[in-house]
């Protein structure tokens, strides 16, 4: 079934509703490093290109990304995650403090470094990748100390994004810590995806759900028997999974199936996209916002970022105004 349209004013209440939540994002964070230049010539010592650099950046990843697209919509933010006890530490506490997010929740450990992607780009074009990173599981006595933090402050938020980029943070023991929020939205990663049995909400991507499922998503029909296993491994109240240019999908537990296409007038980088949609969809649940509402707004703040290069956020008025586009 397709969603209702979404109305405007419908649109700006909820936004005003959802300013000022308060939402904690337990997840894998990264350090983006971005290395600008422009190639002219190809190495002597390699037939690789030469790229004269013209910029250096860096940028919060993974689950940070998470936090940026909640803070550009204006929620209270806090984070919960690990970094290596090594130079790029303090550099993403330092991105987090830039944002207005505390740092208390960011634990140092001695076994792995911080998770970081260095990208060299040429003329708008990704020429390598490197990356430093650790996927092995947290230490028992790091998972118990992070999870007791986390039940110290859940009380506390309005709702909780599990963030999963399949570093080694979350496990089963850190999910249950979060149970208690009123609102759990869970962003996994398929190989363990029945570590976030119990939360409100998982948000695959189409890819992700059939791996997790073992069902082979071809149509709206195979999308939908993989939408209800999904229900039915994890006993949560939704699980919407998104779909790339083919727009987003609802399941929930009640029967309701719904199917909205993709907004986006141009298509310029698909990276974070999902990461935006968790943002908007938690923040909606936690305001109480129905879930055919919320699925909307998200669907309109993905198509909002992907007209842009990069991993980007989208504010209220920016989304907004693509809804406005599209009732014109």
């Amino acid at each position: 079934m397709t969603a209702l349209a979404l109305a405007t004013p419908d649109a700006r209440h909820a936004f005003e509703r959802m300013n000022g939540r308060s939402v904690l994002v337990v997840g894998d964070v990264m350090l983006d490093e971005w290395i600008w230049g422009s190639v002219t010539r190809i190495s002597p010592e390699a037939p690789v290109p030469v790229v004269a650099v013209d910029d250096h950046s860096f940028t919060l990843g993974g689950a940070g990304n998470v936090v940026n697209n909640l803070c550009a919509l204006g929620a209270q933010v806090r984070f919960v995650g690990v970094v290596g006890k090594d130079a790029q530490a303090e550099r993403v506490r330092g991105l987090f403090r830039e944002i207005g997010v505390k740092t208390e929740g960011i634990f140092e450990l001695d076994d792995r470094p911080t998770t970081r992607k260095t990208r060299i780009v040429a003329h708008n074009q990704q020429v390598v990748r490197a990356d430093w990173e650790s996927i092995a599981p947290l230490r028992a006595q790091d998972e118990r100390e992070i999870a007791t933090f986390i039940a110290a402050h859940v009380g506390d938020v309005d709702a909780v994004v599990l963030s999963d980029y399949a570093k080694g943070l979350l496990s089963r023991t850190i999910v249950e810590a979060t149970l208690a929020a009123p609102v759990v939205v869970a962003d996994p990663k398929p190989q363990d995806m029945r570590m976030f049995a119990g939360v409100t909400c998982v948000a695959p991507n189409v890819h992700e759900a059939a791996q997790a499922t073992g069902i082979a998503v071809v149509d709206d029909e195979s999308l939908a028997r993989a939408g209800m296993r999904l229900l039915e491994m994890l006993h949560c109240r939704y699980a919407v999974v998104t779909r790339g240019e083919r727009g987003m999908a609802l399941f929930s537990r009640d029967g309701n199936r719904r199917f909205v296409p993709a907004v986006a007038r141009t298509v310029y980088d698909v990276s974070g996209a999902g990461d935006t949609v968790v943002a908007v969809l938690t923040l909606a649940l936690a305001a109480g916002t129905p879930i055919d509402l919320a699925l909307q707004l998200a669907n309109f703040a993905a198509g909002a970022v992907v007209e842009k290069l990069g991993t980007a956020t989208a504010s209220p008025e920016e989304i907004v105004a693509l809804i406005d586009h599209a009732h014109a």
